[in-house]
């Protein structure tokens, strides 16, 4: 992993597209934005602000399989997502299991007290935090 500093991952989704940055050194990651996305399609001039802004090493997409491992309908699109990623930004782009990190997303915003209007607060980012957190964690820095 030496070379990776600076990370950012994305919870992929037809509606919404979950941004979060992380750090290798630490191993920690923290909420960035929630991306509106038509179909799938995301504003690709947002993403690249992005990218310009936080100048990643790297790119992570979470990857949505079925509880038994399996690929899903949404993981073969959140794989053609990374493709899109890595093609237009010349950035290497990871795929990260993902399963159950936007349950586990809306666990710590239950225990923060928000009981519903994920509408309004939408937990898509705090999921990429968490997929991103899971990546590096696989992954000791050095």
């Amino acid at each position: 992993m030496s070379g990776l500093r600076l990370l950012l991952g994305f919870d992929y989704g037809t509606r919404q597209i979950g941004v979060a940055v992380g750090q290798a050194i630490t191993g920690q990651a923290r909420e960035l934005c929630v991306l509106k996305a038509q179909n799938g399609v995301p504003d690709w001039s947002q993403i690249e602000k992005l990218v310009k802004e936080w100048q990643p090493d790297a790119m992570v997409v979470g990857l949505p399989l079925n509880m038994d491992g399996t690929p899903s309908e949404m993981s073969e699109r959140a794989e053609r997502f990374a493709r899109r990623l890595h093609g237009r930004f010349n950035l290497p782009v990871h795929t990260h299991d993902e399963r159950l990190t936007t349950f586990e997303a809306k666990g710590h915003r239950l225990a923060q007290g928000q009981r519903d209007g994920y509408r309004q607060r939408p937990v898509d980012a705090l999921a990429a935090a968490l997929l991103l957190e899971g990546w590096l964690a696989e992954r000791p820095a050095g």
